[in-house]
């Protein structure tokens, strides 16, 4: 995978998905970037015209985070997630759920923030509880999302070390 590159899925097991994409900036920058709410608002918005009005991180273990979308034509979208281990710029495990069920039950989350080369490489593991959830959140256009979500996490991370 080169730096810039599209996020990479792959499926190693019935209930899992692994999402890796490579950050030009290294760990310390990223990590902060996914758990400082002043940093995540500037890159996790979603689709134009949406806004993020709620958006918590408390980065340690037993803390949680969630962050809500509004949209065009009372659109509306939040997830919640509790961190059960975190290992500050190299690792958070949390448990989320998507709010009101949508994207179905609680699953595991596991970031991992490694150095490479002169970047990160950002492993993001999903677990969930059965083959038919996994393919359901598949069918969604996550992967798709979150490149566009990745995309503004490019360029700003271009800024902070410009």
């Amino acid at each position: 995978m080169q730096f810039g590159d599209p996020l990479s899925v792959s499926s190693p097991s019935d209930t899992q998905l692994v999402i890796t994409r490579a950050f030009v900036a290294p760990p310390h920058l990223v990590y902060a970037c996914y758990t400082q709410p002043s940093l995540i608002r500037r890159w996790l918005t979603g689709p134009d015209g949406w806004t993020m009005p709620v958006c918590t991180y408390d980065a340690r273990e037993g803390g949680g985070y969630r962050f809500e979308w509004h949209g065009p034509d009372n659109g509306f979208l939040a997830v919640a997630g509790a961190i059960k281990k975190i290992d500050a710029i190299r690792y958070i495990d949390a448990q989320e759920r998507f709010e009101a069920g949508e994207m179905g039950p609680p699953y595991r989350s596991e970031l991992e923030f490694r150095l490479q080369d002169k970047g990160t490489l950002v492993v993001n593991s999903f677990t969930y509880e059965s083959m038919a959830h996994r393919d359901f959140v598949v069918s969604t256009g996550m992967a798709e999302g979150m490149e566009f979500s990745f995309k503004s996490l490019d360029r700003l991370l271009a800024a902070e070390q410009a």
